[in-house]
C-alpha cells in the first residue's frame, strides 16, 4: 500500500474532478496532507472518497455523509456509523418508494389524458 496518492491519481481513479476533491476538502469530509501548496492524499483519504462517492450514488447529501463519517470517528465508532446507516439507508428506500408510486401515479394520469385526447380526435374526425 502506497504512502500518499496525488491529486490527479485520484481524480482519474474516481472519474471525478480536482474540484469535485476539493470541494470535499472544503466541506471537511477529507483532509489531505500539504507539502507546500501540493496536496498529498493517505490511504485513509482515499478510502473516504471511495464512501462520500459510493454515499452520493445512493442519493445522500453532502450533509448525510458528514454525519456518517463524524459518527464513525466518535465512540460508538462502526457500530453507531453501522446503525446510522441502517437508519439512513431505510429513510432513502422509503423516500424512493414513494418517489415511485408518485411516478406511477403521474403515468396513469398522464395515460388516461391521452386516452381522452384521442378519443377527441376521433370524435372530431381526426386520425392519429
Amino acid at each position: 500500500m502506497r504512502d500518499y496518492y496525488s491529486i490527479t491519481e485520484l481524480t482519474r481513479e474516481f472519474g471525478i474532478s480536482t474540484r469535485t476533491l476539493r470541494f470535499y476538502e472544503d466541506e471537511g469530509l477529507i483532509n489531505p496532507m500539504r507539502r507546500g501548496r501540493t496536496r498529498l492524499y493517505r490511504p485513509s483519504d482515499r478510502q473516504l472518497v471511495r464512501q462520500i462517492l459510493r454515499g452520493r450514488r445512493l442519493g445522500f447529501s453532502v450533509s448525510e455523509i458528514r454525519e456518517i463519517i463524524e459518527v464513525y470517528k466518535a465512540p460508538p465508532g462502526e457500530v453507531g456509523q453501522l446503525k446510522l446507516m441502517l437508519t439512513r439507508i431505510e429513510e432513502k428506500q422509503q423516500d424512493l418508494r414513494q418517489k415511485r408510486r408518485d411516478l406511477e401515479d403521474t403515468l396513469e394520469e398522464l395515460a388516461a389524458a391521452e386516452e381522452a385526447c384521442v378519443e377527441r380526435l376521433a370524435e372530431l374526425g381526426v386520425t392519429t
